[in-house]
């Protein structure tokens, strides 16, 4: 009895990594773009990537196969950027529980799901985007990218933050328009437009 046991639980594990393995190749490429647009250099994202994987595969038995392993990964791979980016001090931390301390709502954040930047970041990423998205605030950059280059709603994109809806709206806001303003510095002349719209 013992025996067939083991070798149930052998042979289940033998199809966990299988899945595993299927799993990653079909997300490696998509696993890549999002950890280099969080970097925004390809070292970077290969440690991200490495590392990203190598959590997953040591949580994998936490993951429920009913649910999309995009979300999962993506998920690990924020908390691993964030973790990366505190080791290396890059990392600055804003109170979103707190307003400006006048009594106010702590943040007023308008839907901004039509706004011109995010029509920028869904079309192709130039060089000067790039340089905006890093020297974005990390948790600010890690939420525009999933929301408006993967398409994800801002339920899922919290999902994976593993914060509040309100907060990954916030975070949004805030990283379009420290993009926006990059933008403007940084390139009058191809996005004057987006302050001629604010």
């Amino acid at each position: 009895m013992l025996f067939t046991v083991a070798r149930k639980t052998a042979s289940d594990a033998t199809t966990r990594e299988r899945l595993f393995e299927e799993l990653l190749k079909r997300t490696n490429r998509q696993a890549y773009g999002l950890a280099y647009r969080l970097t925004g250099d390809r070292n970077e994202a290969e440690d991200l990537v490495q590392e990203s994987f190598l959590r997953a595969f040591r949580f994998f038995h936490r993951y429920d196969d009913n649910l999309p392993f995009t979300s999962w990964l993506y998920r690990i791979m924020a908390n691993a950027h964030i973790d990366m980016m505190r080791r290396k001090g890059k990392i600055r931390t804003t109170s979103l529980d707190h307003g400006a301390g006048d009594g106010e709502a702590a943040w007023d954040v308008p839907d901004c799901d039509s706004a011109p930047d995010r029509l920028l970041l869904e079309g192709a990423m130039g060089a000067e985007v790039q340089e905006g998205l890093n020297a974005m605030n990390p948790e600010f950059r890690t939420a525009v990218l999933l929301s408006d280059v993967e398409g994800m709603a801002y339920e899922e994109v919290a999902e994976i933050m593993g914060t509040s809806v309100g907060t990954v709206r916030s975070r949004i806001h805030r990283g379009r328009k420290q993009l926006r303003d990059h933008l403007v510095r940084n390139a009058p002349e191809t996005y004057r437009s987006l302050s001629d719209e604010l």
